[in-house]
């Protein structure tokens, strides 16, 4: 690929080694042989302390060459690192493959890598690096590294990987050839390029057909979330294990939404919202990238699954109704197929077990139990599983069939083995010649199959259009009341909430009894009364709130409470209808910007955990999908039905748009909790905490 500032580098016609040396075990040595594996083009040596190195000519720096190289590989030291990279850019290299962490082993010049990336960005110069293992461009047989994969001349297939830490890069793609890997780089410290840039590159490639990230951190927020929106519109899946998602968050927060979210909600958020799939460890990692690799898409229905065993069924079973992987509900046709096909004894159900009495129809019944599941029109991907191990295959013929499923059916399809640790690598390469993925481990073929179709679900999906936002006059009248100096009290934030369009209750503040005499009047009984003191953020834990005032006697023995023991402000509302209560929570987060969270509320809110986040704005419709994945949705729907989640639905879309409006001025904004009944739903309280930043001092 010609045009991308990243070809000459990872697509190189000509390479430079930077260190060359002849003597074995060094890493000069290593660069050489590794490079020399499987690459056709040009490949110089440079090492002024040689004349020949392994068959070389060697000179004496990049200038002496007899051709500006494509790539230049630098294995040097940190002292060196400077002035080569310096050479290679004004020459115009076209781009260079850094191992070391930029660190001399006495500690010496601590500010070198930041000014290496400084350097190289202002040139636009891409390095690949430092502290990190090169790539594996495998459509070009070129080894960029000092350390060649097992079988360097593996076929080339559909899967970029991408990998922060060099030892997971050499780990995986090093690992078994049922992996087809077209590109696999190692970013390191990303001091000419992110794995953003990577990843648009990948994403421009012909041979491209799933990208595998292991991520430490994104140095790019927004060209990541340009790669994840490329990715859509090319039909590229993105399966990511990002590390670091149980870290306490860096900053301490004061609000509820703060408290719970951590600092993986964000990126939960951003993945959910552009589709990448997210995976917890390298099985599941791998297991989905092989399965996402094939050309066919998942359709229609639920997954299909023939095996040869009842009690691997169960297991199955199990395991998809605790990771929520459907099974496709086969019509009366297939049902019928399977009976008149399966031994007496067997049901004829999905997933199948097809294990009857060994005799000389045995793979037939499979064969045609198995066209039988995946012709049926429930069926979105087909899976079929049996003891698959290179030292036997007890059926020889069950490889043929899984072949020819395979190549009959334009449906996504598997072979399964249900332990991770069988030794199957030599089938698992023959398979995937024919383009079936092995898959070993159920819990991981399971997990890949959740993926292929919430990957499916996600491209199906309307672009989010979410509501309007006020008239300017009120948007800008609001932003200079967040910057002033003094804080949001509650009465206002339930304002703020209402020029938004989401249902608050009224309120009144009051200082004295005079005041509180007057709004018992206007807004009648019966009321809650509530401390509205400065600095009291969670009232609650104060005992200040008293509900269901019935009366002025009661409504002023309450105030006087309140005033002896936290002052005497305060603010009163009428009672609202009994209901759920949930929560709805801003964060803004210093990578993706603003964040809309809603939850189970109330004073358990950080108990129960259950919560979601979503990138705001949203629309209706993504915020119905947000209130389906918490666990009080059942109580939702029985409390109020259809009508009562599209309200719920409403207010959570029309308070995202606040999000987004104003993240530059709220840090953190709890509305909590906002009752949900059958008349409806309805904010009674809200606290905002303003950016750092966004007052004046």
């Amino acid at each position: 690929m010609t045009g991308h500032w990243l070809a000459r580098m990872l697509a190189p016609r000509s390479v430079a080694l930077i260190g060359a040396s002849p003597r074995p075990d060094t890493l000069g040595r290593g660069m050489v042989d590794t490079v020399r594996k499987g690459y056709g083009g040009g490949i110089f040596a440079v090492n002024p302390r040689y004349r020949e190195v392994h068959g070389l000519e060697c000179r004496a720096s990049l200038a002496a060459l007899p051709e500006v190289p494509d790539l230049a590989i630098l294995g040097v030291g940190a002292r060196q690192l400077e002035t080569v990279i310096e050479e290679a850019i004004s020459i115009g290299v076209g781009g260079a493959v850094v191992f070391n962490r930029g660190i001399a082993s006495d500690g010496s010049d601590p500010g070198l890598v930041e000014r290496l990336r400084a350097r190289c960005r202002e040139a636009r110069f891409p390095l690949c690096g430092g502290n990190g293992m090169g790539f594996y461009n495998f459509d070009l047989g070129l080894m960029a590294s000092f350390i060649p994969p097992p079988d360097s001349t593996r076929a080339a297939g559909g899967i970029t990987l991408l990998a922060h830490s060099g030892s997971v890069f050499v780990m995986l793609a090093s690992s078994s050839a049922r992996y087809r890997f077209n590109l696999a780089i190692s970013p390191g410290q990303e001091l000419g390029a992110t794995v953003a840039d990577y990843a648009d590159y990948a994403l421009a490639l012909p041979t491209t057909r799933v990208l595998a990230l292991f991520v430490e951190t994104i140095r790019d927020p927004g060209a990541f979330i340009a790669a994840l929106e490329k990715a859509r519109e090319r039909d590229i899946p993105v399966v990511v294990l990002k590390v670091g998602r149980t870290e306490e968050s860096a900053r301490l927060a004061r609000s509820h939404s703060g408290a719970i979210a951590g600092n993986d909600a964000a990126f939960t958020a951003v993945c959910e919202r552009y589709g990448a799939l997210r995976a917890r460890n390298f099985d599941e990692l791998m297991a989905s990238a092989v399965l996402l690799a094939q050309s066919r898409r998942a359709g229609p229905g639920a997954l299909a699954a023939v095996l040869d065993s009842g009690g691997l069924r169960e297991l199955m079973i199990d395991l998809a109704t605790d990771i929520g992987v459907p099974f496709a509900e086969i019509g009366e046709t297939t049902i019928s197929r399977l009976r008149a096909r399966l031994e007496p004894g067997l049901e004829p159900v999905n997933p199948l077990d097809a294990a009857g009495a060994f005799s000389e129809g045995f793979a037939g019944i499979f064969e045609d139990c198995l066209d039988t599941l995946m012709a049926d029109p429930s069926t979105a991907i087909g899976g079929f599983e049996f003891e698959a191990r290179d030292a036997l295959v007890y059926v020889p013929r069950f490889l043929e069939i899984a072949k020819a499923a395979g190549a009959r059916h334009h449906k996504p399809f598997f072979v399964l083995n249900s332990f991770t640790g069988t030794l199957n690598d030599r089938l698992a390469t023959e398979l995937a010649e024919t383009g079936v993925p092995l898959i070993n481990g159920v819990q991981n073929a399971l997990v890949a199959v959740q993926h292929a179709l919430a990957y499916r679900d996600f491209q199906a999906r309307s672009p989010s259009l979410p509501g309007p936002t006020p008239p300017a006059s009120v948007v800008d009248g609001w932003r200079r009341r967040l910057r002033q100096p003094l804080p949001l009290g509650e009465a206002p934030a339930l304002a703020l909430l209402q020029a938004f369009g989401v249902p608050a209750s009224e309120t009144v503040t009051v200082e004295d009894v005079a005041a509180l005499t007057d709004a018992s009047e206007a807004l009648g009984f019966p009321l809650a009364l509530k401390c509205a003191m400065p600095g009291v953020l969670h009232k609650s834990d104060v005992n200040g709130v008293h509900l269901n005032l019935g009366s002025l006697s009661a409504l002023t023995d309450a105030y006087r409470d309140l005033c002896e023991r936290l002052g005497p402000c305060a603010i009163v509302q009428p009672m609202a209808p009994a209901g759920i209560e949930l929560a709805f929570g801003l964060l803004s987060d210093p990578q993706f910007g603003p964040l809309v969270m809603v939850a189970s509320g109330g004073i358990w809110v950080e108990v129960l955990k259950d919560r979601c986040f979503a990138v705001a704005p949203v629309d209706e419709a993504e915020a119905a999908r947000l209130l389906d994945r918490l666990a009080i949705r059942p109580r939702l729907e029985r409390a109020g039905g259809g009508a009562h989640i599209a309200t719920l639905a409403q207010a959570l879309a029309r308070f995202s748009v606040l999000a987004a409006t104003y993240g530059d001025e709220i840090a953190e904004m709890d509305v909590n909790p906002v009752i949900a009944s059958a008349s409806g739903c309805i904010a009674v309280d809200a606290l905002v905490i303003a950016r750092d930043g966004a007052r004046p001092p």
